[in-house]
């Protein structure tokens, strides 16, 4: 891949998620083409990484069941619903169309995929704009019980009588816990940005502690939290503090909400932040120096690591990807060479699992990486 055809994913990936400033969405709208896959080329100093499993579409949040295996939420590949002349549509990327493509995988040990639940929502950016698409957004266990955050629903998303929300799956069944696009419409933050404003969010990472699950909304700015019987409350509006910094990244640890950014574009290397947050809405920037986070995992040990989805200066390059440790010296980078990485997690084995090729590409070109960490098996 060139780099002038990944000129055009950058108000592709950075408004489906709401994080483009105006000035950027609209000054980089013509060139579209998808990409190919870039070879796999990832670089771990002292460990080795492996291709754990492939053909997923748009994978994003990875989970580690009760059951030992590992869920994957995908975005899917949109569809051709629309809801244009029939609601408030999304502004430079829009009109969104829709359909039921999106799912949630398991991935056996041996790697092999088995679909959990399909049929759900998933939304692709119009057509111009190179039809970036986005569905189930994150998955986590609590109590035993399979939680699902949905991001590609809702009218704004061309899929009239939908919504984005929380919903769990038993079996291969699913029920809805909250409905987030109401909560968003009726609880609206004190700073949004109406350039690339969604209706119904585009929310991101969702992590589950003690008795609730907590959510990540990047394009309004906000940390949710919901209950299992489906009420949804406030934890901190981020755009208060900070304004439109698209948050997306969340992790928790010793009664701490940790939360990092993907900022906007273009790249600006650097300029990114890890901040933490607690139940009583307690929000504070611990440091700055990270560069458009989409994930935090801890390790077993309790060591936080970022993942950083492009870190080369300007438009999303491919290949730029990397996960970082973060010290209290700094920043260490313990493997490089990702291409558009979405999500990540530590797994029971003390690998860390990481979706890579997952923005921007062709349906099926999504694969989860195995990352053997030194000191880490």
């Amino acid at each position: 891949m060139t780099r002038a055809a990944l000129a055009g994913l950058v108000p592709l990936l950075a408004a489906s998620l709401g994080l483009a400033s105006p000035a950027s969405s609209a000054s980089a709208s013509t060139a579209t083409p998808r990409v190919a896959a870039a070879p796999f080329q990832v670089n771990v100093p002292g460990g080795r990484a492996q291709v754990f499993a492939t053909g997923l579409d748009s994978p994003r949040g990875l989970a580690f069941g009760p059951d030992g295996r590992l869920y994957v939420a995908e975005g899917g590949r949109g569809g051709t619903s629309s809801t244009v002349g029939t609601c408030r549509q999304v502004p430079d990327v829009g009109p969104y169309t829709g359909g039921f493509t999106a799912r949630i995988s398991r991935i056996s040990p041996s790697g092999r995929r088995s679909t959990v639940v399909g049929g759900l929502p998933s939304s692709s950016t119009s057509a111009a704009t190179g039809g970036l698409t986005s569905g189930v957004a994150a998955v986590t266990f609590l109590d035993g019980r399979l939680y699902a955050l949905i991001a590609g629903a809702g009218c704004s998303h061309g899929l009239a009588h939908t919504h984005n929300g929380v919903i769990q799956v038993s079996g291969h069944r699913w029920h809805e816990v909250a409905n987030l696009s109401a909560f968003v419409m009726s609880h609206p933050v004190a700073h949004p940005n109406p350039g690339d404003f969604e209706p119904d969010g585009t929310w991101y990472s969702m992590v589950s502690d003690e008795n609730s699950l907590y959510v990540t909304e990047p394009n309004h700015g906000e940390l949710d939290r919901v209950t299992p019987s489906g009420h949804v409350s406030r934890v901190v509006d981020i755009s208060a503090h900070l304004g439109h910094v698209v948050p997306t990244a969340l992790a928790n640890h010793d009664d701490r909400f940790y939360l990092a950014n993907l900022g906007t574009f273009p790249v600006r290397p650097g300029t990114e932040f890890l901040a933490t947050a607690t139940e009583s809405g307690r929000f504070r920037v611990r440091r700055t120096g990270l560069t458009t986070v989409l994930a935090l995992a801890f390790d077993h040990e309790g060591q936080l690591f970022a993942l950083e989805d492009t870190t080369a200066p300007g438009n999303p390059t491919p290949g730029t990807g990397k996960v970082v440790e973060i010290t209290e010296h700094g920043l260490r980078t313990v493997a490089s060479g990702l291409t558009f990485p979405t999500g990540m997690t530590f797994g029971p084995d003390g690998a860390l699992y990481v979706s890579d090729n997952g923005f921007g590409l062709p349906p099926g070109a999504g694969q989860i990486l195995k990352i053997h960490l030194p000191d880490h098996d």
